[in-house]
């Protein structure tokens, strides 16, 4: 595969096919998150998966502890995520490429772990596992054995953001809302609701289309009122939808901050201002105190 580089997030079912038949060195994982599947989740993944594929469980394996204020999707402990590294076989020189059966941004969630925590070359099925049956690419049953990866955790490798960065950055460049348009706006007769005040929202499935990240010009686009060269930085409900933000960014090749306790984590203190509304609002001296 080509060196690592923020461009290049994403990987076909095409590349990815070529890589696997080449022997390279690239490990497969499929980030697991299902709803509605029975008892066990990893039934789907038991039914059939890529060849040589570790299942991961969104949650722990890509979650630290949950505290009052961490949000619904604090970062893990390094010392797990090191452990989990290598019984997937990733070694620092290693391609890890993710993927998932339902919503892209689980796989952007587990892609920005992975970044963050210092694993150089990430990329995303683009379409997930429907791209790699699409293209025809073979199912396997059998469950790969733990491996004996050696790779090293870097914690922060990636940008994050505290609350008061997050409110900072809402006055100083531009903080990026990833919800859904109604979380965003909110409802005024209800405290909690809403947005942080400055933040403005483009949601975080629109950057993919029919669940492959869109390319350079629509997604430029898309973002073309946060391309100043002022500091991007995103949130969502509980830092997983807001990775969709940093990944379609990166392969602009602006590097974005995360808000990893989103949300969730904001609203715990309720001294921090809230903005219900379309737009972004709010009183920029409170929000960035």
């Amino acid at each position: 595969m080509c060196p690592a580089s923020v461009r290049n997030v994403v990987i076909s079912a095409s590349e990815l096919d070529a890589v696997l038949r080449e022997g390279g060195p690239v490990t497969v994982l499929e980030v697991g998150r299902e709803t509605g599947d029975g008892p066990d989740p990893r039934l789907p993944y038991a039914s059939g998966h890529i060849p040589g594929a570790h299942y991961v469980p969104f949650d722990p394996d890509l979650v630290g502890p949950r505290t009052g204020t961490s949000g619904a999707g604090p970062l893990p402990r390094a010392s797990d995520l090191q452990e989990r590294l290598r019984a997937w076989g990733v070694d620092d020189g290693s391609t890890v490429v993710v993927h998932t059966r339902q919503t892209p941004a689980v796989a952007a969630r587990a892609w920005w772990i992975l970044r963050w925590a210092g694993v150089r070359d990430v990329r995303c099925l683009d379409g997930g596992l429907a791209a790699w049956q699409a293209f025809g690419g073979p199912l396997d049953t059998a469950v790969p054995p733990p491996a004996r990866g050696t790779a090293v955790v870097r914690p922060g490798s990636l940008p994050v953001l505290t609350a008061e960065d997050a409110g900072g950055l809402a006055v100083s460049g531009h903080l990026v809302d990833a919800r859904a348009p109604e979380a965003y706006t909110g409802d005024p007769r209800r405290a909690g609701t809403g947005h942080i005040p400055g933040a403005h929202s483009v949601p975080g499935s629109d950057n993919f289309s029919g669940g492959e990240l869109r390319d350079a010009t629509e997604l430029r686009a898309l973002y073309a009122s946060h391309l100043d060269g002022r500091v991007v930085g995103a949130y969502c409900g509980g830092g997983v939808s807001a990775t969709t933000t940093v990944l379609a960014l990166a392969s602009l090749g602006v590097e974005a901050a995360l808000y990893p306790g989103s949300w969730s984590a904001w609203t715990s203190d309720p001294t921090r201002p809230t903005e219900t509304g379309s737009g972004p609002g709010g009183d920029p001296t409170a929000a960035a105190r």
